[in-house]
């Protein structure tokens, strides 16, 4: 049995040179609103925010896919392309919007076959789909994973955090806002399919539980009841 050849291998520095092109095109996104953008007074909206998220799903989508025999290069760059067009799109098309991109910047870049920008631009038009991950392929379903993932855990925890700042609530109410960031994370983990993004997420909800009994019991009269829920664009997970 010969032994297979990939057709596609992307070297650090193509990686580099997506990663520095996906900055600069969510920085230009930013600058060319006179408003100042979409929400662009929570920080988890502006273009530096949204590139470490892309980042962390890209290093997240990675071990997913090396674990569950995905293609690593198609998981990798199409996370890395997935929210290029966030900050300049409605949410419910920035999806496909971000392939086009994704599809411009691969074909006039490099010498990719046709059927790796394929799978990567359908990995990124896919990743906002609110269906059953069964459904779709095993490296948009990587992808999918990962982005959910990086909602869960101490990250998610922190924004929430910095969130009341923003909405200018007392220390009083941390332990009610991990709260949602424990009940929305199970949520998110519920839709996940690897056995990989599985551990991974059950790992990063128990750190969040840790986290809220902490505040509970240093911090006297503090409880977690249930807040007003916020609207979905107002919602730092996004």
């Amino acid at each position: 049995m010969g032994v297979e050849i990939k057709e596609s291998a992307v070297t650090t520095a193509e990686r580099e040179a997506m990663e520095q092109f996906v900055y600069d095109y969510l920085a230009a996104s930013v600058e060319s609103e006179d408003d100042g953008g979409r929400m662009r007074w929570y920080p988890w909206h502006s273009a530096d925010y949204r590139f470490n998220h892309i980042k962390n799903v890209a290093d997240l989508s990675e071990t997913i896919a090396e674990n569950e025999g995905a293609d690593t290069d198609i998981v990798v760059v199409a996370a890395l392309f997935h929210d290029v067009a966030k900050l300049e799109a409605p949410q419910d098309t920035h999806a496909e919007e971000g392939a086009t991109v994704a599809r411009e910047y691969l074909e006039s870049h490099g010498d990719y076959p046709a059927t790796f920008i394929d799978a990567v631009c359908q990995a990124v038009a896919d990743h906002s789909f609110q269906g059953p991950l069964s459904e779709v392929s095993l490296e948009s379903r990587c992808l999918m994973e990962a982005d959910v993932l990086d909602k869960v855990g101490a990250n998610g925890s922190a924004l929430m955090l910095l969130r009341m700042g923003y909405e200018s609530r007392t220390h009083m109410d941390a332990a009610q806002m991990i709260d949602r960031v424990l009940e929305r994370g199970k949520d998110h983990l519920d839709r996940v399919e690897s056995d990989t993004a599985e551990t991974i997420g059950h790992k990063r909800l128990k750190r969040v539980k840790w986290f809220k009994e902490w505040l509970e019991a240093e911090v006297t009269d503090m409880e977690a009841d249930e807040l007003g829920e916020p609207s979905e664009t107002e919602t730092p997970a996004e």
